[in-house]
């Protein structure tokens, strides 16, 4: 019997734990927060992402998934252990290993029979190997001989859409040296295996390079066509007429083709800095990743750019800003282009009044002592405002009352960084109409 501990009860590890739990296997998510174990425990969860309240509560109910801060008791029993804990960014751009380092640490401690050691945090290739040799190296340390293996699983988890994407995965990557462990890990998703999920076996390294460039990969097709929005408005094309066409083509595909304000949030920025961090430290030159996290910088900058281009003078203006949050569906701020869009207004003298349905407290921290407004809605946001301008893409921005809203305005600007609105209607109502690319 597999009994299974997650390291990490953040969005990956507890998207993870309960997922798993909801495959009828018992899992302990352990966490060093005992704050947020204590909330967990009384079934408060600390993220938000739809569906996963509903399988952390069945997964409790049943005595499948358990929530502890003592290293302990959540690998007693254990033979599988997840290591789901940050990888967060260092001023260089590598990913800050320090975490893992120490849960694999405390692993060494309290294992006592054979155990699958899995990554699950995204993190640089080499790190598996690191991994093993802290386990080895600590073991020593304490006399003890426990045998384990280190596999590589990274995950492909997208906010908004976690609980999903674990259950009905585009792939599933496996990266070990030992067909023991590939024979644990077949057995943990056995559910995904039946139902003919795709499968990649490989080495771990390629399991570590797997992750970073899929979100390279990604992030440059985001830039790519947030460079090409700028050729668009230069020339007077429209630019999701272009990703539309674009996207028709079988070799190309119809994702990830829609230009907007940049990317931001918890994987791409970091990843991408990452990937070409380590590929320096080997002295391989990653030239597009390095031009993607520099355009898309950019990008988040000419936004306010287009803005004051635009209206001129921003000094004392009012301007609503509708969505923080880097995608719909999520109550991450981290890296959005919000943040560097406001920001950027603030400093050129506006007023931004600012709303989102979900990550209005998670803001606050960036815009301390700032001339930020927040709103109790949309319509609030919206009332008294000389520009209009909406950055996230929520549903209930794409059906707003549009009449109404100028209506209420002290100027007609809307500043559509998502392209949701048609130009033709927008201007009809009486609005100085400004899409991306458009």
């Amino acid at each position: 019997m597999i009994n299974i501990s997650v390291i990490g009860a953040g969005y990956v590890g507890l998207v993870s734990g309960a997922c798993l739990a909801e495959f009828g296997f018992r899992v302990t998510c352990l966490d060093v927060d005992k704050e947020k174990i204590r909330n967990l425990k009384n079934g408060k969860i600390p993220i938000y992402e739809p569906g996963l309240q509903s399988i952390v509560e069945k997964g409790m109910q049943f005595g499948r998934l358990s929530f502890t801060t003592s290293y302990e008791e959540t690998l007693r029993d254990c033979n599988v252990v997840f290591i789901a804990v940050g990888t967060p960014s260092r001023e260089d751009g590598s990913a800050d290993l320090s975490y893992v380092l120490n849960a694999a640490q405390s692993i060494a401690e309290h294992i006592s029979e054979y155990t699958v050691i899995v990554d699950k945090s995204t993190v640089p290739v080499g790190t598996g190997r690191m991994l093993k040799q802290v386990i080895n190296d600590k073991m020593c340390e304490l006399g003890r001989e426990v045998p384990f293996d280190v596999v590589s699983n990274p995950e492909f988890l997208r906010e908004g859409s976690a609980v999903n994407d674990f259950m009905q995965p585009d792939r599933i990557v496996i990266g070990a040296d030992s067909e023991q462990a590939f024979g644990v890990m077949r057995q943990v998703y056995r559910v995904l295996y039946m139902n003919n999920s795709p499968f990649v076996f490989c080495d771990v390294e390629t399991a570590e390079i797997i992750k970073y460039a899929s979100n390279a990969y990604l992030a440059a097709r985001i830039t790519f066509m947030n460079e090409l929005s700028l050729l668009c408005d230069a020339v007077g094309a429209d630019v999701t007429l272009v990703g539309r066409a674009m996207g028709q083509d079988a070799r190309i595909g119809p994702k990830y083709l829609n230009a907007g304000p940049g990317y931001g949030g918890s994987c791409f920025p970091k990843d991408t800095r990452a990937i070409l961090h380590t590929a320096r430290d080997y002295g391989v030159n990653l030239s597009i990743i390095d031009s993607v996290i520099q355009a898309n910088e950019r990008q988040k900058v000419y936004m306010a750019d287009k803005i004051e281009t635009a209206m001129g003078d921003l000094n004392g203006k009012n301007i609503c800003v509708l969505g923080l949050a880097f995608k719909p569906d999520t109550d991450d701020v981290r890296e959005a282009p919000s943040i560097t869009i406001i920001k950027e207004l603030s400093a050129r003298g506006a007023v931004p009044v600012v709303f989102d349905p979900i990550s209005m407290k998670n803001t606050e921290t960036y815009f301390a002592g700032s001339n930020i407004k927040y709103a109790g809605d949309e319509m609030e946001a919206i009332r008294g405002a000389d520009a209009l301008v909406i950055v996230t893409e929520w549903n209930q921005f794409r059906n707003l009352d549009m009449r109404e809203a100028l209506e209420s305005m002290a100027g007609n600007y809307l500043f559509d960084l998502r392209n949701i609105y048609i130009r033709s209607e927008m201007e009809e109502i009486g609005f100085q109409y400004f899409g991306v690319g458009r």
